[in-house]
């Protein structure tokens, strides 16, 4: 076989794997606005690669989609053709998804940035902005030929001054703290540094961020609940998620990455391996969260493979994101004239913690907190409990 039959082969390969995966598509319940954008983009990549002759072997690689893009200028091409690949990858018919491929950083950075987001439960909109602070501080050193051993915190100034240029304070705080986190994993964990150097790397005081936590009280509560009579599969799935939020105080994420399998209905437990900071726990679930969950999984979870509790309600079924849990929640609070977030529920958690005597110590451990100095900050939540402490007072 020439290399003109060859390429002509592999044209037609793709052909019939864009047909298999549009097939797919519509059998999984794909919109037809969705697969018909695809079908159309696909045709125009199918194109390409017969006027470029390419083998099988080049035709779904970060070049070749580069290529195209440039030459197509239509927005989704990237998207379209990321899809097929990872058809295609599924199906064991090539080696590798085609996925974006971030700027390359030397191993200790790439490891900094696998510890970030496995410990800190990160998710992807926040890991990007953390590896481009990482590039910053990588391309200053070596302009100034210096080695990350031998950073000092004059070095750290400048990055963080050119990095941050012009930007709100608060999305300042948020620099400053990536690169402490960053400063302490070569610290504390590498040994690569001969002292902590994130103890230095300190901005202006945000007393703004000094108002604690927002809570709700309890007729607040009673208007909450009492309004939830769920009936449709939407419904169904955010009364359970409210359940969790509030009688476990778990954060969005964590509900996410529930699994069916993380859940005993016979001992009414829940396993949280993956929590925030590397800190699973096994808690109880109360009876009303117990039943709010079995009600959506009869009456409203998708019949699906996946084991994630929590699921889209239009195919291809993708576990929830944490936005989207924090928006559903949010949006059923203001139907009840609450003008609240996800996170109150969170912060009612620790509330009721504290009304039930629980110390500092107990309270860091349920919350999930890596730092007792976080526990803190909802110490100051509860106005009765404290006028008791600090004044002796029994109200």
């Amino acid at each position: 076989m020439n290399k003109q039959e060859k390429n002509s082969q592999d044209h037609s390969l793709v052909e019939q794997a864009i047909r298999e995966y549009l097939l797919w598509m519509i059998d999984r319940g794909y919109s037809r606005r969705a697969w018909s954008l695809a079908e159309r983009l696909l045709g125009y990549f199918s194109a390409f690669i017969s006027r470029q002759a390419l083998c099988w072997e080049h035709i779904f690689t970060v070049e070749t989609l580069a290529a195209f893009q440039q030459e197509c200028r239509l927005w989704h091409t990237g998207k379209a053709v990321r899809g097929l690949a990872r058809y295609l990858y599924r199906q064991g018919k090539i080696s590798r998804p085609l996925t974006k491929q971030p700027d390359a950083l030397p191993d200790i950075y790439e490891d900094y940035l696998r510890y970030y987001t496995k410990t800190r439960q990160a998710g992807p909109t926040k890991t990007p902005g953390v590896r481009r602070l990482l590039i910053a501080l990588h391309d200053f050193l070596t302009k100034e030929k210096v080695a990350l051993a031998a950073v000092r915190i004059e070095h750290l100034d400048t990055v963080l001054a050119e990095h941050t240029a012009g930007l709100q304070p608060g999305t300042c705080q948020t620099r400053r703290s990536w690169l402490r986190g960053f400063l302490r994993y070569l610290y504390l964990v590498r040994g690569l540094l001969a002292k902590d150097l994130a103890r230095l790397v300190v901005g202006a005081p945000q007393y703004a961020q000094a108002k604690p936590p927002k809570f709700l009280r309890p007729q607040e509560l009673r208007q909450l609940f009492s309004a939830c009579e769920p009936r449709t599969a939407r419904e169904l799935r955010t009364h359970a998620m409210l359940h969790l939020a509030y009688s476990l105080g778990l954060r969005p994420k964590e509900i996410s990455l529930i699994r069916l399998d993380d859940l005993s209905f016979l001992t009414a437990e829940i396993s949280l391996p993956d929590r925030k900071c590397q800190n699973p726990i096994k808690l109880p679930v109360p009876e009303t969260a117990i039943k709010a969950v079995a009600a959506y999984i009869i009456g409203g979870r998708p019949k699906t493979t996946s084991r994630a509790l929590f699921l889209e309600l239009r195919a291809p079924y993708h576990p929830l994101s944490p936005g989207t849990i924090s928006h559903d929640i949010q949006t059923l609070m203001r139907t009840v004239g609450l003008s609240a977030s996800a996170y109150w529920l969170r912060h009612t958690y620790a509330q009721n913690l504290l009304e039930a005597k629980a110390s500092i110590f107990e309270i860091k451990e349920m919350m999930g907190h890596d730092r007792i100095q976080t526990t803190r900050r909802y110490l100051h939540i509860h106005t009765r409990l404290m006028r008791e402490v600090l004044f002796d007072e029994n109200l």
